[in-house]
């Protein structure tokens, strides 16, 4: 099934401050989970009308019940310690105008038993969003489709530690195994229920480009040619697990409260990743000349479409209307302009802590992705 949509976001959107409010006072025991629900309910509801406001045919529900945009596999899975919400942001991050900011890698962050899944991390998330947006004939027909975003199975590599192997699972294929095992249950399972497209995030694999980050996942137990194509490899075991769905896969360079963690270009990645992934749309991060030039999406199959991240979502100046459609221009003389869409570089939110925007700029930014796509594509 194809997605016919020329604009797209990656996914998560900003929390509103109620929402924050309400997250900190449920860890205060001042609500219960009923409670604290009701208004992650609201949450929804207002980030779907946003999103019908700004013209997006594609919706989301802005992942806004997750801590992280891959922490529900730890909430939803036993068997890992200390993933406090630094699993997911430690590191150097850079930025030159809200400044750099160093997180350390929980120490306590360790694989403690055989993973085992005691509820869905997306099925939920993916019924209450259909409530909101409602049943739909086609992909390309009125109305909006709704996406689910998961993470790549690789990506929770980071959890595992050679220093602590042993039982239960002595090798990095081991775990991944059974990581990759729990994602392909969860698209089984959201194909079951209607789900028609689903988003897998990869910003680990642009990570490579960075020789200390190539040090930290070649110390995991693969060397970096094996993380591209036995990670590829996982990722497709998810892909085919969940068709007849469409597949989307992101890829990013680090996206935390308006900072990021490596800059290069997609070429030393662009083979293995572009032409052997088996997704139907790549979303790119080609907001600045962190991403390098266009050059590689020649690798990209006849039959994967791009969505070009051309709108940033870490700061809230508009991006020049003629400047993005120029942009566009330049790509379509490299891959078929009828292979391409717009979107956004990487979501607003992919932490609950969030990018340096207001949701009033989030909508600005959305509504810009619709009007670029309008200009560029007709």
């Amino acid at each position: 099934m194809a997605i016919a949509a020329r604009a797209e976001h990656v996914g998560s959107l900003l929390r509103p401050g109620y929402l924050l409010d309400a997250r900190a006072a449920r860890a205060r025991g001042e609500l219960t989970d009923s409670e604290f629900k009701a208004v992650e309910d609201r949450a929804v509801r207002e980030a779907v009308a946003l999103q019908a406001d700004a013209g997006c045919p594609v919706v989301t529900d802005g992942e806004l019940r997750r801590e992280s945009f891959q922490g529900e596999f730890t909430a939803s899975v036993d068997g890992v310690s200390g993933a406090s919400i630094d699993a997911w942001l430690w590191g150097d991050w850079y930025s030159d105008v809200v400044g750099d900011q160093h997180v350390e890698r929980p120490g306590d962050l360790a694989v403690t038993g055989r993973l085992r899944k005691r509820r869905n991390l997306a099925a939920e998330e993916f019924t209450f969003l259909r409530s909101c947006v409602g049943e739909r004939a086609s992909p390309d027909g009125p109305g909006a489709m709704t996406k689910v975003t998961l993470p790549s199975p690789s990506l929770f590599a980071g959890l595992w530690s050679p220093e602590n192997a042993g039982e239960p699972y002595a090798t990095l294929d081991d775990f991944l195994s059974d990581v990759t095992r729990i994602l392909c249950d969860e698209v089984r399972e959201l194909v079951r229920l209607g789900c028609r497209y689903i988003q897998l995030d990869a910003p680990h694999y642009p990570l490579l480009v960075d020789p200390s980050w190539r040090e930290f996942y070649e110390r995991r137990g693969w060397a970096a040619d094996q993380w591209l194509s036995y990670g590829i490899e996982l990722d497709n075991a998810v892909i085919a697990a969940g068709r007849p769905a469409t597949f989307g896969f992101h890829l990013c360079r680090g996206n935390q409260r308006s900072r990021w963690l490596v800059a290069g270009g997609y070429d030393p990645i662009a083979a293995p990743v572009f032409s052997t992934v088996h997704a139907d749309r790549l979303l790119l991060e080609y907001d600045d000349e962190r991403s390098g030039g266009f050059d590689p999406l020649r690798l990209v199959p006849e039959d994967t479409s791009v969505v070009l991240g051309l709108v940033t979502t870490k700061h809230r100046e508009p991006e020049p209307v003629d400047a993005l459609v120029e942009r566009v221009d330049v790509a379509s003389g490299i891959i078929g302009r009828e292979r391409l869409a717009v979107g956004t570089q990487c979501g607003f939110a992919t932490s609950l802590y969030g990018n340096a925007l207001s949701i009033d700029d989030q909508h600005r930014k959305l509504a810009l992705v619709v009007r670029v796509a309008e200009l560029a594509f007709g």
